[in-house]
């Protein structure tokens, strides 16, 4: 049982962190709307056109829907691989496991600075540079390792009893897989697909580098383009800055429930 005391401190403790974590963003949020470019605080008005001059001025109704085209297509299908992936090394087990599974895992161990010259280079030669589609791919690349080891702890966690027996019943690998493990590994698949929405949306450095044309740019890149022009304007990039993250908080808000479900039962069984 735990006693008055330590309950009213266990109470304090998280109202101060609380509190810790939503002050800046209070703060960042009023300076948006803050009449000020120097984003000094002014309650008497609040400048809610800031949002629409940021929304015109950085040309972010295009960026985003870029970054919404990459980052939905990109969270797909590394999805779809993860999940088809770690089933095949945390179920069936397949030829050559031992060695297969630590090389996926290297794909988490390389940094993307070492590979960009020589991948930038390569995609070139096949004319995926400027491409929302070579984008993808990268960040296909760059995502199914992460989701592959995920996958597989996620699907080693549950009971194996629950495989036995529908083995026994006649269902298949394949009818197993999606009528049985995904809606009870559902919390987990839906954490890794904010997971890799967020990384996705939110990655700035390689859409800067393979995508050099302005028409082209994702929504990172345009708020970076828009706060060099802005910046003494500290009230509109903080305007930008809150647009281009809006989905990323909205899709976590919605989906909060699983996503705390599925860190909590991927942390991490093997």
């Amino acid at each position: 049982m735990i006693s008055r005391s330590e309950r009213v401190t266990n109470y304090v403790i998280v109202i101060a962190l609380t509190l810790g974590v939503l002050f800046p963003v209070a703060w960042f949020f009023m300076t948006s709307l803050s009449p000020n470019t120097s984003g000094a605080l002014d309650f008497s008005h609040l400048a809610w056109g800031n949002f629409g001059a940021a929304w015109r001025d950085g040309n972010l109704a295009h960026s985003m829907y870029a970054s919404l085209v990459i980052a939905v297509s990109a969270v797909a299908g590394q999805t779809v691989l993860a999940i088809l992936s770690g089933y095949a090394f945390g179920v069936l087990g397949v030829v050559g496991e031992r060695f297969l599974f630590p090389v996926i895992l290297l794909g988490m161990m390389v940094s993307t600075e070492v590979i960009v010259i020589p991948l930038y280079y390569e995609f070139e030669k096949v004319g995926l540079t400027n491409s929302w589609l070579g984008l993808v791919i990268i960040q296909l690349g760059m995502g199914v390792p992460f989701g592959t080891y995920w996958m597989r702890a996620t699907f080693r966690a549950l009971p194996k009893s629950i495989m036995d027996s529908a083995e026994i019943d006649g269902a298949s690998s394949w009818s197993t897989l999606w009528r049985i493990l995904i809606p009870m590994a559902r919390p987990a698949v839906l954490t890794l697909v904010l997971l890799s929405f967020m990384w996705t949306w939110n990655d700035f450095f390689l859409s800067l580098i393979f995508l050099g044309d302005p028409a082209k740019q994702t929504a990172t890149v345009a708020l970076g383009a828009f706060q060099g022009r802005h910046v003494l304007q500290v009230n509109l990039m903080a305007a930008g800055s809150l647009i281009v993250s809006l989905p990323v908080v909205a899709l976590y808000l919605f989906f909060q429930r699983e996503f705390i479900s599925g860190v909590m039962s991927g942390a991490v069984k093997e």
